[in-house]
C-alpha cells in the first residue's frame, strides 16, 4: 500500500442539479496522492457526477474545487487531460469510425505535424508504443476501432487515458467490461500510478473489489458523502450499511433447492456460428435458471447472442420445442414470447436517444392496443409507468432520456421492458452489471420469481458467486465448447469450477 500523499484535488460544496433532481448536494472532498480511493455508493448516488465534474465533461451548479491547490474548473475534458486528468468513462470512451491511433490521440494531432499535414505513420507508431507500454500488444493502432470488440475497445482507451501520463486517474465501472486478463492489466496500472504519488480514484460496485484493491474508500449515497474509510477500518457490513441506509442481512442469492420442470422448452442443436461456437448442444428446461460460465472469451457471450436470432448460424439450429419454430431472428424470438438483455447495454438493448418510457413501452405494442390497430397512450403510461415503480427507478418521470441517467438505472430500464412484457424465456447476458449490491438483491428475487411462475432463464455471467447463486444447472465453456456441467443439488465446487474454465 503506497503512502498518502499531499492533496491533490479538493471539492468544497459541491452541487450539481438536474432539473428538480439533485444529483450532489453540498459535497466535500479531498483526494491525496499516492492512493487508490475507492467510490462506492448505489445506482444514482454521485459517484460518476462528481469525478465527471473534476474532469471537465460537466460543469457543476454550485461549489469549488482546487486542482494542485490553485482554483479548477475546467470548460471541457481536453482542458482537463492536458492539466493531467485522466478518465475511463463507465460506457464507451472510443469513436467506432476512426482508427485506433487517431482515438488514442484524439484532440492531440497537433504533435504529429509534418508541415502541413498530420503524419498518420507517426501517429501509428506512438499508438502502438502507448499500447505496449500498457502491455497490449494485439491490437492494431491502424484498423478501424469499430472492428474491435467492446473489451478490446475498453482498453484502448485505458492506453488513450495513460498515453497522457495523468496525475490523477479516474477509473470508472470499467472493470465490469473486461475479462481476467484485462482486470489484471488495469489493477498493475492503478498500483504503478498510485506508487509514482499520482492520484486514483477507483468507482465500482464490487464492494470485494473495492476492498482488496484500495487505500481508502468514500461512500455516497443520494448525492450525499455518508463517510470515508482507510483500509483499516474496511469492513463490509459497515460499507453496505453506509451505501442503503439500512442493514443487509446473510445472502441475497437463492436458498432453496428447487428444481425445474422435465419440459424441454429451448433447444440448441449442432450449432455453428461464424465465431465461437462449433457443434454446440444445449437444452433449457422450463422453470430453469441455466447459468452459463467461463472466461469472457469462451463463446458464453455468443451463445446468448445465437440463442436469441442475433448471431449468423453456419449450420444446425435453435428451436422452440413446443411449437417446433426455429429461432433465425430477435423478430422471432420477440414474437414467441423471448426477451434478451446483452452485456453491450447502450449499444443493443436500449435507444439512447429515447425515453425511459419509449424504451420500455416498446415491447408492448400489442399489450397497449386501443381500437383497431391503434395504440393507448394512458395503456402505454401505465406499461411503463408500473415498471419504474415497482424497480424504483431514479428518475424524473417516464419522459426523462434513458441518456441522462445513471449506469445502474439505465439497467433497470433494460430489465423493465422484458418484465412489462412477460417474456417466459429471457437470455439474460450480464444482467446485474454495474448495479448495485441493493439492486442486485432485487433483481435476484425477480428472476427467482420468473422461475417459480414457470419461466426459463439463461444467465450468462463472468461472475462465479452470481452463477453459483442463482443456477440450477450450471454449464462452464471453453474455446467455444462445453467443458463441464453441474447441478445445484450436487453442490457446487469453485475449484472444479475454475478448473474447467482454464
Amino acid at each position: 500500500m503506497s503512502e498518502k500523499g499531499d492533496v491533490l484535488v479538493t471539492v468544497k460544496d459541491l452541487c450539481k442539479n438536474f432539473g428538480v433532481t439533485v444529483a450532489l448536494n453540498h459535497v466535500d472532498m479531498e483526494i491525496h496522492r499516492g492512493e487508490i480511493r475507492g467510490l462506492i455508493g448505489e445506482n444514482g448516488s454521485g459517484k460518476s457526477t462528481v469525478t465527471s465534474i473534476i474532469a471537465g465533461i460537466q460543469p457543476a451548479t454550485s461549489g469549488e474545487m482546487f486542482y494542485k491547490g490553485k482554483p479548477w474548473h475546467p470548460a471541457t475534458s481536453l482542458e482537463a487531460t492536458q492539466a493531467g486528468i485522466g478518465i475511463i468513462v463507465q460506457e464507451m470512451g472510443t469513436i467506432p469510425s476512426i482508427t485506433v491511433a487517431e482515438n488514442i490521440f484524439l484532440g492531440n494531432y497537433e504533435k504529429f505535424r509534418v508541415g502541413p499535414i498530420i503524419s498518420k505513420r507517426k501517429m501509428i507508431a506512438a499508438a502502438r508504443e502507448a499500447l505496449e507500454k500498457i502491455g497490449i500488444m494485439d491490437i492494431d493502432p491502424a484498423r478501424v476501432t469499430g472492428s474491435y470488440n467492446m473489451e478490446q475497445r475498453k482498453l484502448i482507451e485505458i492506453a488513450k487515458t495513460m498515453a497522457n501520463d495523468p496525475e490523477m486517474f479516474v477509473v470508472d465501472e470499467t472493470t465490469t467490461a473486461l475479462s481476467e486478463n484485462g482486470r489484471e492489466l488495469l489493477y498493475r496500472l492503478m498500483r504503478r500510478a498510485a506508487d509514482d504519488n499520482k492520484a486514483v480514484v477507483f468507482i465500482s460496485h464490487d464492494l470485494d473489489e473495492i476492498m482488496d484493491k484500495c487505500d481508502a474508500v468514500t461512500v455516497l449515497r443520494d448525492g450525499n458523502i455518508i463517510g470515508s474509510l482507510d483500509k483499516e477500518a474496511f469492513d463490509p457490513d459497515l460499507i453496505k450499511k453506509m451505501m442503503i441506509g439500512r442493514e443487509i442481512q446473510g445472502d441475497y442469492y437463492r436458498s432453496d433447492m428447487d428444481g425445474y420442470e422435465n419440459q424441454v422448452v429451448l433447444k440448441a442443436e449442432n450449432l455453428t456460428t461464424m465465431r465461437d461456437l462449433l457443434c454446440f448442444d444445449i437444452e433449457l428446461h422450463k422453470g430453469e435458471i441455466l447459468g452459463i460460465g467461463g472466461l469472457s472469451e469462451c463463446g458464453m457471450h455468443t451463445l446468448g447472442r445465437a440463442l436469441y436470432g442475433l448471431e449468423d448460424i453456419v449450420s444446425g439450429q435453435v428451436t422452440l420445442q413446443q411449437s417446433g419454430t426455429r429461432i433465425t431472428t430477435p423478430e422471432i424470438a420477440f414474437q414467441h414470447g423471448m426477451g434478451y438483455v446483452s452485456k453491450n447495454r447502450d449499444q443493443e438493448s436500449l435507444v439512447m436517444n429515447g425515453t425511459i418510457g419509449v424504451n420500455i413501452q416498446s415491447t408492448g405494442y400489442k399489450a397497449n392496443r386501443g381500437l383497431g390497430i391503434f395504440i393507448s397512450a394512458k395503456k402505454e403510461k401505465q406499461y411503463a409507468q408500473l415498471q419504474v415503480d415497482s424497480l424504483a427507478i431514479k428518475c424524473n418521470g417516464i419522459f426523462q432520456p434513458v441518456s441522462a441517467l445513471s449506469g445502474g438505472n439505465k439497467q433497470k430500464v433494460v430489465f423493465g421492458k422484458w418484465l412489462a412484457a412477460d417474456a417466459d424465456i429471457l437470455i439474460l447476458d450480464c444482467p446485474t452489471r454495474g448495479v448495485d449490491i441493493g439492486v442486485k438483491a432485487a433483481m435476484y428475487q425477480l428472476i427467482n420469481e420468473m422461475k417459480h411462475k414457470g419461466k426459463s432463464i439463461v444467465l450468462i455471467s463472468e461472475e462465479l458467486p452470481e452463477l453459483c447463486g442463482m443456477s440450477d444447472r450450471l454449464i462452464i465453456m471453453r474455446n467455444g465448447e462445453i467443458s463441464g456441467e453441474f447441478l445445484r443439488q450436487d453442490g457446487y465446487d469453485n475449484n472444479k469450477l475454475i478448473d474447467c474454465m482454464i
